[in-house]
């Protein structure tokens, strides 16, 4: 595929990723097909729990290792009954969620998404754009461009995400692109425009660039 160009065909209805189609469109691509070809069929978890407890967890996730962030992640779930809701949240006491490991700013957050719950109509994002899901979600403390993108991608299985804030995507971009460094947010973001309308996928297959080995020549 010649560069500047876009994978226009087979795109997705509403915006939905479509993996078999997604993978078929970037395997043509000159740079990054053989990569597609060489890691397989593109495999996005689906998110079971609800968009709520998805942000709250994408919230105590931040910052910290896998081990970490589970152990006290699964400490707040107890804390709160067992069940993540903006209620049981707020009902909760902040002496009972700080032992569970929250530090006082990840503990602000979560009650900043409780609090915001009702203004987010977080049931009715399934038919908002892309854009409109972002400018809601940063409204809370502690939730940025990225864990709207990556909830874009995760929890609502977008097909046309492209997350120029994660170094995972930047430095995987560069080692299939054979540069010598990853490229800022700023320089990714034009850069992604020939994958569309499948840039969700594009970013898997730079995260698992950085996983294996080159494909052979």
């Amino acid at each position: 595929m010649k560069a500047g160009a876009t994978l226009v065909s087979g795109a997705p209805r509403r915006g939905i990723l479509r993996p078999r189609l997604a993978a078929r469109a970037l395997a043509r691509d000159d740079v990054l097909g053989p990569w597609v070809r060489h890691v397989g069929p593109l495999r996005i978890r689906k998110v079971t729990e609800g968009h709520f407890p998805y942000l709250v967890r994408s919230i105590l996730y931040q910052q910290l290792a896998d081990k970490a962030a589970a152990a006290i992640h699964g400490r707040f779930v107890a804390a709160v009954g067992d069940v993540v809701t903006a209620d049981s949240i707020l009902a909760t006491p902040e002496p009972d969620l700080r032992a569970a490991g929250l530090s006082r700013g990840k503990l602000a957050a979560v009650r900043d998404l409780a609090l915001r719950a009702p203004e987010l109509r977080l049931e009715e994002v399934e038919s908002l754009s892309d854009d409109e899901v972002v400018r809601r979600l940063t409204r809370v403390r502690g939730i940025g461009p990225w864990t709207a993108h990556m909830f874009l991608i995760f929890a609502l299985r977008r097909g046309d995400v492209w997350p120029t804030g994660d170094l995972g995507v930047r430095m995987g971009y560069a080692r299939v692109h054979g540069l010598g460094a990853a490229p800022t947010q700023k320089a990714l973001l034009p850069l992604g425009e020939r994958y569309r309308p499948w840039r969700s996928a594009a970013a898997w297959y730079f995260w698992r660039a950085l996983e294996v080995d080159p494909p052979s020549r």
